[in-house]
């Protein structure tokens, strides 16, 4: 059941990628997820109260100080993070955008490794090198658009490995997952607001024009999808939930194929290959070292 959750979690993060390009049509990426992550707010809100109501005041009050720290960087790197993946979309396509965005899950490791000093398996290194050349041939160089577009998308990367580990940092101290995924939306959409205002022209009929690809990002992704990676990382280690979520490349890149007709090149599909192959490698191989420890 939780590798399940865990798959139809990832399926709805690939997919909504297309409601995130889709969705600029009239609007910038600065008020599409400041809506956006509004409507995220008010899905998850309702159950966050519902499920959480009796602990919230404890939980909170016992380090007040450091739940709105880090409350502040969670959703700071979550708005960076958001704000140059939606940017990027203006530039490139679809499956450049998810698979660049997986990078993350090697990231993590590596900014582990040197800011926390925490060792980090050898897999990483030939993992790294692998998704590198995967970027050479995913990426267009010849087309200074599509760079930038890529390039934003990898910087984007790095906030989302961040932001996983500050998640990390919050677990050890609070158990208000829900209570917590709600503000931190909340947080993104009122940075995402306020630089709007100053960046972007915001005018309400244009974004009802946009309201089905926001609905589908906000409740779906930012709802019903963060729920289930919730409960299916209750059940499922990190590294084997790593692997599946880095799945969302794939499930976006299916989306665009058929719903958008972006169509990959043989280049560009062994780039996807080999950057899921390094994602997946980093995941795997000291996966497979602790269980053989552990004969």
């Amino acid at each position: 059941m939780s590798i399940f959750c865990a798959l139809f979690c990832t399926f709805i993060w690939g997919t909504t990628f297309i409601a995130q390009d889709t969705g600029m049509d009239k609007i910038g990426p600065l008020t599409f997820n400041a809506t956006r992550f509004f409507v995220g707010f008010l899905s998850i809100i309702p159950f966050a109260l519902l499920i959480e109501k009796k602990k919230i005041s404890e939980e909170i009050n016992n380090n007040k100080k450091l739940f709105f720290k880090l409350l502040f960087w969670v959703g700071l790197f979550l708005f960076l993070g958001t704000y140059l993946q939606q940017a990027a979309l203006l530039y490139t396509d679809v499956a450049n955008a998810a698979f660049f965005t997986v990078f993350y899950v090697p990231m993590v490791p590596i900014i582990l490794f040197f800011i926390y000093s925490k060792s980090v398996h050898w897999s990483i290194w030939p993992s790294v090198l692998c998704c590198l050349f995967g970027v050479y041939l995913l990426s267009d160089f010849s087309d200074a658009t599509i760079r930038l577009g890529d390039g934003l998308v990898i910087l984007c990367a790095l906030f989302w490995a961040l932001h996983i580990i500050f998640i990390g940092n919050f677990i050890k101290y609070f158990n208000l997952p829900l209570f917590f995924g709600a503000l931190q939306a909340l947080v993104v959409s009122g940075l995402s607001f306020i630089f709007a205002i100053f960046f972007e022209t915001i005018t309400i009929p244009n974004i009802l024009n946009e309201s089905i690809s926001i609905i589908y990002a906000g409740v779906l992704s930012g709802g019903i999808a963060f729920t289930l990676q919730i409960y299916a990382q209750k059940n499922i280690s990190p590294a084997p939930a790593g692997i599946i979520f880095s799945l969302e490349g794939v499930f976006a890149t299916i989306a665009a194929w058929v719903i958008l007709n972006q169509i990959l090149d043989l280049d560009n599909i062994i780039g996807c290959f080999l950057i899921l192959c390094g994602v997946l490698f980093s995941q795997l191989l000291p996966l497979y070292d602790s269980r053989l420890k552990n004969i």
